[in-house]
């Protein structure tokens, strides 16, 4: 039994920790390989090993800690605001009709305008400070997690909550002890979605009239025709964007593990 359980566990890591990365390391070959023909200029197509040269400078010199720092904070603050607002209408348009019937034709109507498409109102309205980066960020993360927190409240089972009502319980109690879990998973899918919407408005944020994080390290580097920099802020993008992809599993594994649907997930 022991030996099973180390041939499971060396399975199960093979599964979920090497083959993820087999894909990426591979194109990084393809790509450094590429590189080292000498088809395309370096200055235009830098190598990886050009890209990790160029972080470690900027890590050497704190540039990119400042960069990373600043970024983190507009997504974290933009997410927190959007989400918290999505979350609320959703569990209120969730939970009583009436507000349904009065909010939700006008959220779906605000929802079908492209949130990058108000850049330009944005400005004008809020200048190119931070709190038009931040709210760009919100109305990016806002209706994902609204459309699926709204879901998941309907979808709750009628039966569960008829039960509640049998046993006594308050509406509190009800919303606590079977509405709030019953739509978790659906919230989570929407908080996994609204991160990559996060991170990719940032992008578009950080490269107008910005000073500082990593889209205007981007740009900046642009000017100066160093590739390498432009590539390894993508890359750090995407990093990102994995990272915070990976914590909303962890979340949604560890809270809704009771799921049927959850426990089916890959880890």
């Amino acid at each position: 039994m022991p030996r099973t359980d180390a041939v499971q566990r060396s399975r199960r890591f093979r599964r979920e920790t090497v083959l993820p990365w087999l894909l990426p390391v591979a194109v990084l070959l393809v790509w450094q390989m590429v590189a080292m023909t000498g088809l395309f200029q370096r200055k235009t197509f830098p190598a990886p090993t050009d890209v990790i040269q160029a972080f470690v400078k900027l890590v050497m010199n704190g540039e990119l800690a400042s960069h990373l720092t600043i970024s983190f904070q507009r997504a974290s603050i933009g997410f927190l605001v959007g989400g918290g607002i999505g979350f609320f209408l959703g569990i209120v348009n969730g939970i009583s009709n009436r507000a349904f019937t009065v909010f939700d034709t006008s959220i779906q109507m605000v929802r079908s305008i492209p949130h990058l498409a108000l850049i330009p109102l944005v400005i004008l309205w809020l200048g190119v400070g931070e709190t038009a980066k931040v709210f760009l960020v919100a109305a990016g993360a806002l209706f994902p997690i609204y459309l699926n927190t709204l879901h998941g409240v309907r979808g709750v089972d009628q039966g569960l909550l008829e039960m509640g009502r049998v046993y006594g319980l308050t509406r509190w109690q009800i919303f606590q002890q079977i509405v709030l879990p019953g739509a978790l998973p659906s919230i989570l899918v929407g908080v996994r979605y609204a991160l990559g919407i996060v991170w990719m408005t940032l992008i578009v944020a950080e490269t107008i009239a910005a000073t500082s994080g990593i889209g205007y390290m981007a740009m900046s580097a642009r000017e100066f025709m160093r590739t390498d920099v432009v590539m390894l802020s993508i890359v750090l993008y995407a990093c990102l964007g994995k990272l915070a992809d990976s914590s909303a599993r962890w979340m949604e594994r560890r809270w809704t593990s009771w799921s049927p649907t959850a426990t089916r997930l890959p880890t």
